[in-house]
């Protein structure tokens, strides 16, 4: 029997539970974080000194030289040759997705003209540099490389840096394939906080970037926050979850694997079920220990659904509403005969999969939205990775005449209201000078 928490929302102590199922805690601990601070420090003291050390150090092979850091496109493009027929034609399938929802997010600039002739508006122009880490460790995520890359082409962004760890020197020919299709501009062989400190403050040999996106372990997440204020960064995400809201209707089976495709990533993972249909809670336990024999992944599924995982029970479909509401999970499920009817009422979630043949996974690949999302509930304020992330807005504002004139004296009375004499005398020079 799959140990799997389970809570019912009738239960008096369901807010506690509920709570510390959810609790996690992202802030690395103090051993992280001096050896990130010292990573930085020493790369932005040595550059790419720094780089070939470290990269001998944690990734267990030595450069020549900083020129041996830099994967020429000629290797990108090499690496699109070299894999199978059938992982091109995925690649470019999911890419021509991606973008193609991608260039729905694109937004231009306003303006509008006030009677008396003032300009107000906003311009919207793309970053000039983009930074993308691409985890290259325990395993390689292309998905991730088409994810990060192409909103930013999208965008508008002129320069796409990548970087992706190469243990060992092995090289992974699909994210270096990803990275020819999606268009990366230029691809270097460093991982850990010192890719990540080398985008933020640039090298010798890798430019600066003006904000690093894409994901990564605790050394990299810590290194991100570590940098920010001196380059954006897209977010410091958490293990991955799915909630499924299910009023069950749907094979147990597909729920169950389902709940599987999150837990897979890692023992943190976190996997829910909520409906208000007993049995079929208990119909998706038993397909849980029938399949999980099956998965090559079994003790990581095993480890993360003992840790993190639950099966509630809501009293009906509204409480059912409330509860995914609450929890704002990365991805939501709405296993349901008509979840067109209801999803307006979702406020928070990074994503929604919405009827019964919907698998989560379809998003995670080539469905076309983003699978860079909030996560630990930060779904609450927060959005998924796209086109909006690579741009940047500026304010317009050209006072007419007569408009000087007018909107000068509200202004000399707010400063000189906050102590602020030569604000007021500013607008009080042209105001009087256009009446």
């Amino acid at each position: 029997m799959t140990e799997i928490k389970r809570l019912s929302t009738a239960d008096s102590d369901y807010q506690a539970r509920i709570a510390d199922l959810l609790a996690w805690e992202s802030v690395s601990d103090d051993r992280v974080q001096q050896t990130v601070a010292e990573i930085i420090r020493e790369v932005r003291a040595r550059g790419d000194a720094a780089l070939i050390d470290y990269t001998s150090r944690f990734d267990r092979w030595t450069p020549a030289s900083a020129a041996d850091l830099e994967l020429p496109k000629a290797r990108l493009e090499a690496a699109w040759g070299k894999i199978p027929a059938a992982q091109r034609a995925a690649l470019e399938k999911a890419a021509e997705r991606i973008r193609a929802y991608a260039e729905h997010q694109k937004t231009s600039g306003w303006s509008y003209r006030e009677p008396d002739g003032t300009l107000l508006g906003q311009q919207v122009t793309p970053l000039d540099r983009a930074g993308l880490y691409v985890p290259g460790g325990k395993a390689a995520y292309p998905s991730s490389v088409l994810m990060n890359a192409i909103p930013a082409k999208v965008a508008g962004v002129a320069e796409l840096i990548m970087v992706v760890p190469t243990p060992d020197g092995e090289l992974n020919e699909l994210v270096l394939a990803a990275a020819h299709v999606s268009g990366v501009d230029r691809a270097f062989a460093i991982g850990g906080a010192q890719a990540v400190a080398a985008l933020a403050y640039g090298t010798e040999s890798i430019p600066g970037v003006d904000k690093v996106v894409g994901p990564g372990n605790i050394y990299v997440a810590t290194a991100k926050r570590a940098v920010f204020g001196q380059v954006g960064i897209d977010m410091v995400a958490g293990p991955s979850e799915i909630l499924v809201v299910c009023d069950g209707g749907t094979d147990p089976d597909w729920i169950a694997m389902d709940l599987f495709s999150q837990a897979e990533h890692d023992e943190d993972a976190q996997s829910i079920l909520v409906s208000w249909d007993a049995g079929f809670l208990d119909r998706v336990a038993a397909s849980i220990d029938k399949l999980l024999p099956t998965m090559e992944r079994q003790e990581i599924i095993s480890a993360a659904l003992r840790a993190r995982g639950a099966l509630i029970q809501a009293r009906d479909l509204d409480d059912a509403i409330d509860v995914a509401n609450f929890i704002a999970p990365e991805h939501l499920e709405l296993s349901v005969e008509d979840p067109e009817a209801i999803v307006g009422r979702i406020r928070h979630a990074g994503a929604i999969f919405m009827g019964r043949y919907t698998a989560e996974a379809l998003g995670d690949y080539c469905a076309g939205p983003n699978h860079v999302l909030p996560t630990s509930r930060t779904a609450r304020f927060s959005s998924p990775l796209g086109v909006y992330d690579f741009q940047k807005r500026s304010s317009l504002i050209m006072a007419s005449r007569a408009g000087s004139a007018e909107l000068s004296k509200t202004a000399s009375v707010l400063a000189r209201g906050e102590g602020l004499t030569a604000h007021a005398r500013s607008a009080e020079y042209r105001g009087e000078g256009a009446e």
